[in-house]
């Protein structure tokens, strides 16, 4: 006689990857995991929307902040993969949109260049070709290094939450030690 799996059971065979979230307490963890990077992000961009009225060269670290809630453990989350690639983001959008002009050309080029930097320095990390293409559409490039020192700054908040989301994930995990499934 097959085995016919209820809702929230693994098929026969199977081993359930952390069981059902809902039924196991899981779901205040995962909130608890997501307040302080959600913060962080929040926070900056009303500082960057009174300061600059440029949110848009933020959503990349909006991406950031969810990827480290997400997999906090993960290489591509490290604090040095992750500052890395996002500099290298801001340096080639900024220098795309110098070279060329804000605009779509500088945008492709700028998201090409990162995307090939990023696999040549080993520092893969996804929203940082995002924050290229934020940098590259940039009209006023004497704001750039502003915006720069505040995006280093979001990096900086990145960090603590990556390391406190670390820490986190750690006080949290089940006994299996199986946090995302």
């Amino acid at each position: 006689m097959s085995h016919v799996p209820r809702p929230g059971q693994p098929a026969a065979g199977r081993k359930s990857p952390g069981g059902v979230w809902w039924r196991r307490g899981r779901l205040p963890r995962e909130l608890a995991l997501a307040v302080l990077p959600t913060l962080i992000v929040l926070g900056t961009t009303f500082l960057v929307e009174e300061l600059r009225h440029q949110r848009v060269l933020f959503v990349s670290l909006a991406s950031s902040a969810f990827l480290i809630y997400r997999a906090p453990d993960h290489p591509m989350n490290g604090v040095r993969v992750m500052v890395s690639a996002h500099l290298v983001g801001v340096a080639l959008g900024v220098g795309a949109a110098a070279l060329m002009g804000p605009g779509y050309l500088a945008g492709a080029t700028a998201m090409v260049t990162t995307i090939v930097a990023l696999v040549l320095l080993n520092t893969v990390h996804p929203p940082a070709i995002s924050t290229a293409l934020g940098f590259a559409f940039f009209e006023r490039k004497e704001q750039a290094v502003g915006l720069f020192l505040v995006a280093l700054a979001m990096l900086v908040a990145l960090v603590v939450a990556q390391r406190a989301a670390s820490w986190a994930a750690q006080r949290f995990a089940g006994p299996e030690g199986d946090r995302h499934a």
